[in-house]
């Protein structure tokens, strides 16, 4: 037997444009809420939700195989990527990667020795379904996907350098934390950030590594459709919940 195919992963190869919604709240319930509505993808957030290693593991139950589950880590600790990738996680989004040695250090990670430095203790967790997938560790490395986050001024001058470290299957620019970063924070429609995300998003889409992005925005999210990103993000649980509490509550 072989670690199971990711199917997202499969999917970024194939040119296909993916639709995805965040996950934030943290809860079991929420997720598998979510898992019946038809997106391709859903983020579980570990680095702004009240997310805990039981938790991921609980929302990822919960979501079963009706999606596939990208989980944001709250940062590149190789300990937690490690529990995570046992836990079952295939796709990992890492936040605030600025260089092309942090990429390099997340691959190394991420994949089993000879290619990387992932600890052997996978028959403990449901990642190798608690050690039945016989041919698990031989196969793991080639269904994991890894998507690291760009989004700072730093990040952005390091683009070039990132994308063309081997392993890094996307890059997924951000743009609120760019926009903080380049001194307009919350200012996500102003002409300068509009176009540091655009140009990120045009460098990454003319190399082969696959270009994510996220807007709560329809129309921008729909550009970014337009512009062929390969994977949008398009509002999470908690903004769509909101917008509908308030629109029933303006009704009323």
């Amino acid at each position: 037997m072989a670690a199971p195919v990711n199917r997202f992963k499969a999917r970024l190869k194939n040119g296909e444009s993916q639709i995805g919604l965040w996950v934030g709240l943290g809860d079991p319930s929420a997720a598998e809420l979510c898992s019946y509505i038809g997106f391709d993808w859903l983020v579980i957030d570990g680095e702004h939700g009240p997310n805990e290693l039981r938790d991921v593991i609980a929302q990822m139950r919960a979501i079963g195989s009706r999606n596939e589950v990208i989980v944001r880590l709250r940062d590149d600790d190789r300990a937690r990527i490690k529990q995570v990738l046992d836990a079952g996680a295939q796709s990992l989004l890492i936040p605030m990667v600025e260089s092309a040695e942090q990429a390099r250090e997340l691959v190394r990670s991420v994949r089993y020795p000879p290619e990387g430095v992932r600890g052997m203790g996978a028959g403990l967790g449901r990642g190798s379904a608690y050690g039945s997938i016989e041919g698990y560790v031989a196969t793991a490395n080639a269904q994991i996907c890894l998507l690291v986050q760009v989004e700072t001024v730093a990040g952005v001058a390091a683009l070039e350098e990132i994308l063309a470290v081997p392993g890094v299957d996307g890059v997924f620019i951000g743009p609120s934390d760019l926009s903080a970063d380049m001194g307009y924070p919350g200012q996500l429609n102003h002409p300068e950030v509009v176009s540091a995300v655009e140009g990120a998003l045009t460098r990454i889409m003319a190399s082969p590594v696959a270009a994510g992005c996220l807007s709560f925005d329809r129309a921008v999210a729909e550009r970014y459709v337009a512009l062929g990103v390969d994977f949008v993000a398009v509002g999470s649980d908690v903004t769509v919940l909101m917008a509908g509490l308030k629109s029933l509550r303006a009704a009323f």
